[in-house]
């Protein structure tokens, strides 16, 4: 969970290093970039954009907050309580 400057608004930020990454697990990164830049659904997390941190050698992806949390939380959620998704959720 990152603020941005610019605008104030809350974002995700995910990091994924470079360290000692071979060749093609980098190309497999550069390969996520590309698919979230070119998702656009309501049902998906929206991508905003990508840096290289340089001195941790770090890809950064920076995407819509799910503030609501994730599906996997949902289903956890539902399950301790002992309810269903209903139809207009699924």
């Amino acid at each position: 969970k990152v603020r941005r400057k610019s605008d104030k608004e809350i974002y995700a930020l995910k990091k994924v290093r470079f360290g000692p990454l071979k060749e093609k697990e980098k190309e497999n990164s550069l390969n996520e970039v590309r698919i979230l830049a070119s998702i656009t659904h309501p049902n998906v997390i929206a991508y905003k954009e990508a840096f290289i941190d340089t001195p941790s050698n770090t890809l950064c992806l920076v995407m819509e907050f799910a503030d609501s949390g994730d599906l996997l939380q949902k289903i956890n959620q539902n399950k301790r309580m002992g309810t269903y998704f209903s139809e207009g959720e699924i």
